[in-house]
């Protein structure tokens, strides 16, 4: 598929343009299903992520259930902790309801395929489909290529039949993790990388221009919904066959 590229000069644009985005599927789930499914990623997105979004006041926060495409297989207050840094950088600025979002069982940090089973169950009680059905599911990108906890040449990245899984032995710590699967990231409405810097103008531009799938990153390709990348022009500079959209706002 190919997806649609917004590129912007800054990274406070491309916050705006995040606001805005997420505003919009958030009102449109709402209207339609009563509520908002969205997963989150660790790294720099939550920061660039919530900077505008957490001011947003027509946003309903309350009807936003929240979980994470993967989770460091550590304490929820350790600085790890993809949960700690969003809770930060969003949750204590807006009003999601505690029980809505879904950390990891911290009880269960020394035994990932445990956590990865308890993590699923609590998928399974607001997602009664046969797969995950998330209205947006926003995701970053390592300079190796990888997602979630999907990296180059991991065993991992075969795995399709469970919704998620873990690992002991991520080659980037901590080494315990869990993380959704192609096959749950595949099914979601709409998923949207954010990715910036001139660190990754070569991977994002063989991702976006090459065929074959060198990067984790490129296997990710929404069965019926639709894929955006959010990079900013440094990032982007080299991408030459996926034509750069202007957002409109």
């Amino acid at each position: 598929m190919t997806p649609i590229l917004y590129s912007f000069e800054n990274n406070d644009a491309l916050s705006k343009a995040l606001d805005h985005f997420t505003s919009r599927i958030s009102a449109e789930s709402i209207a339609k299903n009563g509520r908002f499914t969205i997963a989150l990623s660790g790294g720099s997105l939550p920061k660039l992520f919530s900077a505008v979004l957490r001011h947003n006041k027509t946003i309903d926060f309350s009807k936003w259930h929240v979980f994470f495409s993967d989770e460091r297989c550590v304490p929820l207050d350790h600085t790890d902790s993809n949960y700690l840094l969003c809770k930060q950088e969003l949750f204590d600025h807006v009003g999601i309801p505690s029980s809505q979002i879904y950390p990891i069982d911290p009880t269960l940090t020394q035994d990932p395929a445990a956590a990865a089973k308890k993590y699923t169950e609590s998928m399974k009680k607001v997602f009664t489909s046969e797969w995950p059905l998330f209205d947006l599911i926003m995701l970053g990108m390592g300079p190796d290529g990888h997602t979630c906890s999907l990296f180059p040449n991991h065993p991992l990245l075969k795995e399709n039949s469970s919704w998620i899984t873990s690992l002991k032995d991520s080659p980037k710590p901590p080494p315990r993790r869990i993380t959704f699967t192609y096959p749950a990231l595949n099914k979601a409405q709409v998923v949207a990388f954010v990715s910036t810097g001139a660190g990754k103008q070569d991977v994002l531009s063989y991702s976006l221009d090459q065929s074959d799938k060198k990067y984790p990153v490129q296997s990710v390709e929404p069965a019926t919904g639709k894929l955006y990348w959010f990079v900013d022009n440094a990032a982007s500079e080299k991408v030459t066959k996926v034509k750069k959209t202007q957002y409109q706002y």
